[in-house]
């Protein structure tokens, strides 16, 4: 995606876990707006796709233009079930993300998000972005360069302080290593631990370099925005200026933490975001959050804006990879009138506030008695252990574990684990040894609340249905 002065109007929000696919992305795309798929969890999503005997034959097609054709072969030979899993068979897994995991387990991050941003781009000559949330730190690097690989045009990425990621996109694109700084809880180490990642790994000799990405981090303040602007490694090629109405994860609200009756985080002026002093920074932004309406866009340009980015009305279309038949009830409870969204502080092991989809009989509640487990890890905390090493704890696994591995009791309550919640959403969820299937969470923005306007009586519409209602056309 080359910097023009006609930038896109609409941004596909990076949704979830294969709840922007690439199916979605295309379809935007097609519209000539700006397709994304979501890279969170991509690894997994693309071994189960397989394991479910990939219907279409999408992935495998994907994977016959991977550049590496013996790594492709492993994958398929691995994890491809032909006519899918047998009845009561669980899925396989990956292990789950550790610091400086070899390369043989990086690699899967590569080759999926290859496989999603291939697809994609098939069909039409549009741009694609791929989404990430800089708190799952260890795929970063290798999820970036397999989706550079497939010719990725955008990254976006919120959920942190991605300042580090300009320049290792400069250092991907011309094959050569790149490094993150890690986060570790506790560590006292002058030697910070660094994530890395060297693609001349995989490659003897080198291909040609890549093209860079543009790259759009999300912010919530116009004070991370001109650090970014300023700060960064290398550069930052616009924002997404995201408000806490946005669906998923949202920024703390600013100074102490207060909770309304219903137990959700109260914002104020001090979370408001001076576009005037984001204009100034002299690059392209995007509102999102509560932008799904077609008088969104026009304010949003008079603001300053080049457009606006919109998650929820994608979210639920006929392309997003929501389960058809969660799609089908959320729709049916906002038609009724009962559906709503809750921020909820405590829902994320990650600490950010979380929004979550909720009815009267909603699927969210049977987490309330789900035994715990921790089996994919993405969103595992990293923290020092007294030799040295790195350890991992998430809020959301047993208790009894998070509170051997030096958390408290009080960080335990009320987590969720979005994990395996979030692949459920997406029809991919875990089989139980008990015969359970994972319960989901869907996540959506506040616009939910308004999708019986768009709607107008529809029980199901297109990603192209939701472009023509915003540009105000419909």
């Amino acid at each position: 995606m080359k910097r023009s002065v006609q930038e896109p109007a609409i941004l596909q929000g990076g949704m979830g876990v294969a709840v922007s696919g690439w199916r979605l992305a295309q379809a935007v795309a097609r519209t000539g707006q700006l397709g994304v798929v979501s890279g969170t969890g991509i690894d997994t999503v693309l071994v189960r796709r397989l394991q479910d005997g990939d219907p279409g034959g999408h992935v495998l097609r994907a994977l016959g233009h991977f550049p590496l054709q013996s790594v492709a072969a492993t994958v398929i030979e691995r994890f491809h079930e032909p006519h899918g899993r047998a009845p009561g068979r669980p899925y396989r897994l990956l292990p789950r993300p550790r610091h400086g995991e070899p390369a043989h387990r990086a690699v899967w991050s590569v080759v999926a998000a290859f496989v999603e941003v291939f697809l994609a781009k098939q069909g039409h000559d549009e741009p694609i972005g791929i989404n990430l949330l800089t708190k799952v730190q260890i795929p970063t690097l290798p999820t970036l360069y397999g989706a550079m690989l497939a010719g990725v045009d955008v990254v976006i990425m919120g959920a942190g302080i991605p300042r580090e990621i300009p320049h290792a996109l400069d250092q991907l694109s011309q094959h050569r290593p790149a490094t993150l700084r890690m986060d570790v809880t506790g560590s006292e180490s002058r030697t910070e631990a660094r994530i890395e990642f060297d693609p001349s790994r995989y490659f003897d000799p080198l291909p040609a370099p890549l093209s860079r990405p543009r790259f759009l981090p999300i912010v919530s303040s116009h004070v991370l925005a001109a650090t970014l602007a300023r700060k960064s490694t290398g550069r930052v090629d616009g924002f997404v200026v995201e408000g806490p109405t946005a669906g998923g994860h949202n920024a703390p609200p600013r100074g102490a933490l207060r909770i309304d009756t219903d137990g959700q985080p109260i914002y104020g002026e001090r979370d408001l975001v001076d576009l005037a002093q984001i204009a100034e920074l002299g690059l392209p932004y995007w509102l999102a959050g509560g932008q799904g309406h077609p008088g969104a866009l026009p304010a949003a340009r008079a603001a300053g804006a080049a457009g606006i980015q919109v998650g929820t009305l994608f979210a639920f279309c006929d392309e997003s990879g929501f389960s058809k038949a969660l799609k089908q009830q959320v729709l049916e409870h906002v038609l009724a009138g009962d559906a709503r969204v809750r921020t909820d502080p405590r829902a994320s092991p990650t600490g950010y506030p979380f929004k979550v989809v909720e009815w009267l009989d909603a699927v969210s509640r049977a987490h309330v008695t789900r035994p715990r487990h921790c089996d994919l890890g993405y969103l595992r905390e990293a923290y020092a252990l007294a030799d040295g090493s790195i350890g991992y704890r998430c809020p959301g696994e047993p208790v009894d574990s998070w509170v051997r591995k030096g958390g408290s009791i009080e960080a335990t309550v009320g987590r969720r684990c979005l994990c395996n919640a979030l692949f459920a959403a997406a029809d991919l969820g875990q089989l139980r040894p008990d015969g359970t299937t994972e319960p989901p969470i869907i996540t959506s923005g506040d616009d939910l609340r308004t999708l019986g306007e768009f709607l107008r009586g529809r029980t199901h519409y297109s990603a192209a249905d939701v472009v023509s209602y915003l540009l105000g056309n419909d």
